[in-house]
């Protein structure tokens, strides 16, 4: 092989290696690619989180608590990150609201997509004295475009009670209502949302009826108890 032809092998084997270094090179991820990647993995994580929408009224909402994340829900998804559980929750309560109001909202709280519907209302109502088969009427129809707009939802129905002071027959009248919707519905079913916390003056703030943090806590510990078989 004469000295020319040496030459050319030579600079031929030298391309051949600086291409192949700079293709390693460029096929090296910078740390810019590094973090559009970890971002879109956020981002991925963060759409595949379902929905649990808490629809009710100042038991929900939190009322008279220093934080709202203090209410029952704010506690749910507490429990839910503490787990890792991929669930974002959405606190729907408004207080003062009766089971009429709430059907009358539905619809616009709807919007957003709902996997568990947890319904707690009715407790204005017993508190008003609003006839029975009014409130057991409004649930139903609450239920019912739930149903129909997210038929795969789990509906969990938080059930109530009424003061001995409304009467004895109204009291017992009113508690029926919730087990029999949710038997005739098929659906989960709390007992009594506020078991183990109403009528305790330390877990509950002044006016009696609203839970004080850490009454809310208990509160959730019922919630949690049902919820968790949802999950």
């Amino acid at each position: 092989m004469n000295l020319n032809n040496k030459t050319d092998s030579l600079i031929k084997l030298w391309l051949f290696v600086f291409l192949v270094l700079l293709t390693a090179c460029g096929s090296k991820p910078t740390s810019n690619d590094s973090q559009q990647n970890a971002a879109k993995s956020e981002s991925v994580e963060q759409t595949v989180k379902k929905h649990i929408l808490f629809f009710g009224d100042s038991l929900t909402a939190g009322y008279g608590l220093d934080d709202p994340d203090q209410a029952f829900p704010g506690v749910i998804q507490h429990q839910l990150d503490s787990l890792k559980l991929p669930y974002q929750v959405i606190n729907a309560g408004l207080s003062g609201e009766t089971s009429a109001g709430g059907l009358g909202r539905i619809d616009w709280v709807l919007k957003q997509n709902v996997n568990v519907f947890i319904l707690e209302l009715g407790a204005n109502d017993g508190l008003r004295g609003i006839p029975t088969d009014e409130t057991a009427k409004n649930l139903q129809a609450i239920i019912d475009k739930v149903s129909a707009k997210y038929p795969h939802a789990k509906i969990i129905l938080a059930g109530m009670q009424v003061p001995p002071s409304m009467g004895a027959d109204y009291a017992n009248s009113f508690k029926a209502i919730f087990p029999t919707i949710a038997q005739k519905n098929k659906i989960e079913f709390i007992p009594f949302l506020l078991d183990n916390v109403a009528g305790i003056p330390k877990l509950n703030q002044k006016d009696g009826i609203h839970p004080t943090a850490d009454g809310a806590k208990i509160v959730a510990a019922n919630v949690w108890m049902v919820l968790k078989k949802d999950l």
